[in-house]
């Protein structure tokens, strides 16, 4: 039995930026990503390699987090198009509409719920698979028990892919992004630190406080490592508040147990009522006889 965490608000966003043509409701609002995930969602949960019988999709509704509260830099709406922003209430209810849990954080960040899941059941079943690209998700991996699947590149990510890809192992990803950075959340990183030079660092010195101050007891052969000792012991403060923002939170109160997760099957009546509302009936035809395996 497997757990399937995924990614809404990435899905979404994905879904908004994908190459295909809009999408109006007929109450006249742009409903293209809705629709994208919701079809996204649906390949999902058909997909009989994946074989999904226990599934939660957690959003970002709304964007900022507690994370904006310790660093002003920190991600944000800035820069969102309007009508997707306007859609992640919508997009939870097409979740919903599925059959599906929706882990709807304000506090916290999906990536806190999808962390707090894998956590929470890894013991429980034979593999958490956790639907995202994004780098700070490899904390999470353990062993082929809890995975990243990167279902753009249809690559899958476990904890040896980790430490052939980047030298390090999971409990060193949030050292590694407070050293390089993360654009996608707004953590700017150490000025002169790139992929390599923290691998190998983080590689030896799993932890930013292991790093020795003195560039002499570093590993050979980091080019420059003088000046990056000194840039990094005189950022110290700032690079353990980096730390702290690429580390997720794995005790997100979440109140379902693993049986709450469970998918049986999509929700005619409640399906049939989303399509009508988003004007989506030919979008999903094909899946009217599916929809009938839950009353």
């Amino acid at each position: 039995m497997r757990l399937h965490l995924v990614d809404g608000t990435f899905e979404l966003f994905r879904a908004h930026f994908a190459k295909r043509p809009g999408h109006r409701a007929p109450a006249g609002w742009e409903a293209k990503a809705t629709v994208g995930l919701a079809a996204s969602l649906v390949g999902l949960l058909h997909d009989e390699a994946e074989a999904v019988t226990h599934v939660a999709v957690a959003f970002d509704n709304p964007i900022r987090s507690f994370r904006n509260d310790l660093f002003p830099g920190y991600k944000t709406e800035e820069g969102v198009p309007p009508e997707l922003l306007a859609q992640l209430d919508a997009a939870e209810e097409a979740t919903r509409a599925l059959g599906v849990t929706v882990w709807s954080m304000r506090e916290h960040e999906a990536d806190d719920a999808l962390a707090t899941g894998a956590t929470r059941f890894r013991d429980m079943v034979e593999q958490v698979r956790i639907l995202t690209p994004d780098k700070d998700l490899g904390q999470c991996l353990s062993g082929r028990r809890v995975v990243q699947v990167d279902r753009i590149r249809n690559r899958e990510i476990d904890e040896a892919a980790l430490l052939e890809r980047r030298g390090i192992r999971p409990e060193s990803v949030p050292d590694y992004l407070a050293l390089v950075g993360d654009d996608a959340d707004g953590i700017p990183g150490i000025p002169g630190f790139g992929d390599k030079t923290a691998s190998v660092l983080l590689a030896r010195y799993a932890h930013l406080e292991d790093v020795p101050g003195d560039p002499a007891r570093w590993p050979p052969g980091i080019r420059g490592a003088a000046k990056l000792a000194t840039e990094l012991e005189s950022a110290r403060e700032a690079a353990t508040l980096y730390r702290r923002l690429a580390t997720l939170v794995k005790d997100v109160p979440l109140p379902e147990s693993l049986e709450d997760l469970r998918w049986r099957g999509i929700p005619r009546a409640r399906f049939e009522a989303w399509c009508d509302e988003l004007g989506a009936r030919s979008r999903f035809a094909s899946l009217e006889a599916r929809a009938g395996r839950r009353a």
